[in-house]
């Protein structure tokens, strides 16, 4: 029980600002426990007075007290399950939202590392198993040991030497629980790990389904979800049958107190020391103590459960964010737009070699620089850096002469824009996909950059124009337009320096072409730094830096480099010479 204790440890402060609303349940648990309690000795002097001597006068008194008791019973229920339900979810909701805000500032390598549909799954059930044992599990804890005292004190009350007697097999509960809990703790861990299996395989299989269908991968992606479906059956049938187990031992013992108390209290009546109704009420007692005492041993199950899913929670919230905010914060200034790389060194964590080596450059404001190199060469990593999705292992990058370290990351994320090699989408219409450049933008503010970005004449041939819903993987637009939505996102954004990272990356020359003069207005004025292998812009340039195996080999303007230097010509001139002609020409044509 030792990782139970500590992961409840580390999730017990969430509840701070509901544990007012936790005592207020515990006490709507006590007031029921006591109504229930009264009601079954009201009972007990119905049977007595009433029933046995078939009078109807010792009826009503009994019979009133009865009913205003179930009513009070029933509202204070009412509340306090209401507010166990209410306190619950908003520990959830606070719980999902800090996870949810931690997995925001992980480096990328985090997300290389797990499957999405498994940190979804994180996010879901094993949020709501670590609210079973904190909220739930507590307040469930405090009502059943509260349950189990009244009555077992009501029990002492009517007859103390058959209570005691009856309350031996008592610990039975608590020790089988003890006995299924480590077995039902891996059943569950296992299911957990096969939940977030099958929710990964159905999401790639989904976001993938052109290569599904156009490679004949259906037979392969359904064996993919039956592997994984199959291991969660097991975990849930093995964690299933372990439970039902203990339920049906439980049940047994408690067969074994009732067949107890009907045999003693058979030989009291006849014995003359103990009535009808006082046997009934007794046997009540029992009856509902045996409830609580098995939930708590339920609850250790529960709680041993919901352990496998804290340990998942706390690997994200144990995974180190790569960059953080200064703890000094330099005041904001306008920035200009100079951006200096001074002897930069970074190895992506767990790589065998670094991917920038002892990088120096520096862009001044308004200038153009176009940075090429074989694939693989650091190019991207450049791009990263520059965002601070890592910081440099040695070295400093600077912006306007200021370290970027010493800079908020909301402040130079607002002053570097970034244009990602994959085109992003977010599920909203084309208006809020670019709106979010810059969130509060105008509608003229919107249309004006999508004009800059030669897109406004597409959007608004669209059926529902600027409202028309756009979805990750969407078809409504071409992989050009989307393109310009995002290039318009960037103009919108307005920030004085722009890295752009294969701009024109998986887009036809038809559609690269389209996407030139709206990506020469947004570099317009602005400090530009574009990672690219297109060279088509290389004469535009007011610089183009070569970059091989993670070092910068050269510099300078196009034709300068076409001049000296054999990486850049290698990659200007992919083909030398003429192109050789096919093998077989009369192939060739029939292909």
């Amino acid at each position: 029980m030792r990782e139970a204790r500590e992961a409840f440890r580390r999730f017990w402060p969430l509840t701070r600002g509901d544990r007012t609303w936790m005592l207020v349940i515990v006490a709507c648990v006590v007031v029921s426990a006591l109504a229930e309690t009264a009601a079954i000795l009201l009972f007990a002097e119905l049977t007595d007075n009433a029933l046995e001597a078939g009078s109807l006068s010792a009826f009503w008194g009994p019979a009133g007290a009865w009913l205003g008791v179930a009513v009070v019973g029933a509202l204070v229920g009412y509340l306090g399950n209401s507010l166990a339900t209410w306190t619950a979810e908003r520990f959830v909701l606070r719980l999902r939202a800090g996870v949810f805000g931690h997995v925001q500032d992980l480096p990328p390598h985090f997300f290389q590392r797990h499957r999405q549909g498994d940190l979804v799954e994180r996010l879901t059930g094993d949020v709501e198993a670590i609210e079973q044992m904190v909220v739930s599990g507590v307040v469930g804890t405090i009502s059943a040991a509260f349950s189990a005292v009244f009555y077992a004190a009501a029990a002492l009350y009517l007859r103390w030497d058959l209570a005691l007697a009856t309350f031996v097999l008592a610990p039975l509960f608590l020790l089988a629980a003890r006995r299924f809990s480590g077995r039902i703790k891996q059943a569950s861990q296992d299911e957990r790990v096969a939940d977030g299996a099958i929710t990964s395989v159905v999401e790639e299989s989904l976001g993938n389904i052109v290569l599904t269908q156009a490679y004949n991968r259906r037979r392969d992606e359904e064996r993919r979800l039956d592997k994984e479906a199959r291991a969660w059956m097991r975990a849930s049938v093995r964690g299933a049958r372990l439970i039902e187990m203990y339920e049906q031992f439980v049940e047994v013992v408690e067969t074994l107190c009732v067949l107890a108390v009907i045999g003693l209290g058979v030989w009291e009546i006849s014995a003359g020391r103990m009535t009808l109704g006082a046997l009934l009420a007794f046997a009540a007692f029992i009856g509902y103590l045996y409830p609580p005492v098995r939930d708590l041993g339920q609850l250790g199950l529960t709680v041993t459960a919901a352990t496998a899913g804290a340990e998942r929670i706390a690997e994200i919230l144990d995974a180190e964010p790569a960059v953080r905010d200064p703890e000094t914060r330099v005041a904001a200034w306008p920035v200009r737009g100079w951006v200096g790389f001074h002897g930069v060194t970074f190895r992506y964590p767990g790589s065998a070699r670094d991917s920038v080596q002892d990088m120096t450059l520096r862009t001044s404001p308004g200038e153009l620089v176009l940075v090429t190199g074989p694939s693989g060469a650091g190019k991207s990593t450049l791009a990263k850096l520059l965002t601070r999705f890592y910081d440099p292992d040695s070295g400093v990058i600077s912006l306007d002469g200021v370290p970027l370290t010493d800079v908020p990351l909301d402040f130079l994320r607002e002053n570097i824009a970034l244009l990602p090699q994959q085109t992003l989408v977010l599920n909203g219409t084309v208006r809020e996909n670019i709106a979010c450049g810059r969130p509060g933008a105008t509608e003229a503010e919107i249309e004006q950059a999508a004009r800059s970005a030669a897109a406004h004449d597409f959007i608004t041939a669209l059926p529902d124009g600027y409202d028309t819903p756009l979805a990750p993987g969407t078809a409504a637009l071409s992989g050009g337009q989307l393109q310009r939505v995002a290039i318009a996102r960037a103009m919108l954004r307005a920030a004085p320096v722009l890295v752009l990272d294969e701009p024109t990356a998986g887009l036809d020359s038809v559609a690269a072409r389209q996407i030139v003069q709206p990506l020469r207005r947004l570099m317009s004025g602005r400090t530009t730094i574009m990672i690219t292998h297109d060279l088509s812009l290389a004469a535009d340039a007011d610089r183009v830096l070569v970059v091989d195996e993670g070092r910068l080999v050269d510099s300078g303007t196009h034709d300068e480099l076409m001049a000296r230097c054999p990486v850049y010509t290698r990659l200007a001139e992919p083909w030398p010479g003429p192109r050789p002609p096919a093998p077989d020409d009369t192939l060739a044509l029939r292909i």
